[in-house]
């Protein structure tokens, strides 16, 4: 489970004074050439952003773009739901799929990734004491050739062990050209890292995940770009991306808009990689585009948008916001630093009246 929540959706006591400073503070002391990037204005073909419409998805805690059938995005609750996983169509918002795994007791599921060879990678690896659980799991299963009603399936079962001790973790990435998985863990003070599977996972023995890199996000989802050219790591107020280069995180390259929302979770990109989706936790949550610029683009998403503006196309559309109309509802290091304050003088107010 996480432990921010904005002051609408908990009481302000549960957020750390601590946590929030420090949010803040990460917030206003951006290094140069790491301020938040613009959303573009983005063409036609931009992605409108959808409501998660059904009732069984109340913490909505991963987001993958399916490879197999478009337009449809999968997702899973947190901890307390179960072994499943939903498959959403974004032009609705509404659940075309839920698939079981059979035999599977899930303890607090975390993140949800799509590999090169077509399976759907569903990661146990949540750990609510901070770090205690010796091991955790991840789960692959092939994605469904037809999302209808409820489905089971046996998944490949994964046991995972980091080479420093045991982590809590929200974030899972598959690799779309290797195929190799890597986790982010998490921390409050932000400063995770980045761990990589073996070459090859195996089902019949413990899988060592070794420390590779540092990332300084309190990670809460992280996703490749379609070409693995870019990597992006998520926390609740900011994301960062970097650039991707034989098998290492070579250049942080800005951090990208992160809309304000209930309890950001998720982020994926969209199939053509020129969009990350974010998504939230709550009822009906949102799933909230924001199309990227610049460095930030993959560089096949780049080399697209060249060609599109050499062809002449200069259509213009309307920047998409969480309730799929024309405003965009981001927050930029200032704003960022309003809403953690904000908190934080909440929480000392309620605790002198308490």
């Amino acid at each position: 489970m996480r432990p921010l929540r904005p002051a609408a959706a908990v009481p302000a006591a549960a957020v750390p004074v601590a946590a929030v400073l420090g949010i803040a503070a990460s917030a206003l002391l951006l290094p140069p050439g790491a301020t938040p990037a613009r959303a573009d204005e983005g063409g036609p073909g931009t992605p409108s952003g959808f409501t998660i419409e059904d009732p069984r998805i109340k913490e909505s805690s991963g987001l993958a773009a399916s490879r197999a059938h478009p337009g449809v995005y999968w997702t899973h609750n947190d901890s307390g739901d179960g072994p499943y996983a939903y498959a959403v169509d974004s032009r609705t918002g509404r659940t075309v799929a839920r698939v079981t795994l059979e035999g599977v007791d899930a303890r607090d599921v975390e993140a949800i990734s799509i590999g090169p060879d077509g399976n759907v990678y569903l990661g146990d690896i949540g750990d609510n004491l901070g770090g205690t659980w010796p091991d955790v799991r991840l789960y692959r299963f092939p994605e469904p050739k037809e999302l209808t009603g409820d489905i089971t399936v046996a998944p490949t079962t994964y046991t995972v062990r980091y080479e420093d001790g045991p982590r809590d973790a929200e974030s899972l990435m598959v690799h779309p050209r290797t195929g190799r998985v890597y986790i982010v863990s998490k921390k409050q003070s932000g400063k995770g890292a980045l761990y990589e599977a073996p070459e090859r996972l195996s089902a019949s023995g413990v899988n060592t995940f070794r420390r590779v890199a540092d990332i300084d996000v309190w990670a809460t989802d992280g996703a490749f770009s379609p070409d693995g050219t870019r990597l992006v790591v998520r926390g609740y107020f900011d994301a960062r991306v970097y650039r991707w280069e034989n098998g290492r995180p070579v250049k942080e390259l800005g951090r990208p808009v992160v809309p304000l929302q209930r309890q950001g979770e998720s982020v994926a990109f969209t199939p053509d990689g020129r969009t990350l989706m974010y998504g939230s936790e709550g009822d009906r949550s949102k799933v909230v585009p924001i199309e990227l610029g610049d460095e930030l683009l993959p560089d096949s998403a780049a080399k697209e948008k060249r060609n599109d503006k050499n062809k002449g196309g200069t259509g213009q559309a309307a920047d998409a916001g969480p309730d799929g109309d024309s405003r965009t509802l981001t927050i930029g290091a200032g704003a960022v630093a309003v809403v953690a304050l904000a908190l934080s003088l909440r929480w000392l107010f309620r605790r002198r009246s308490a």
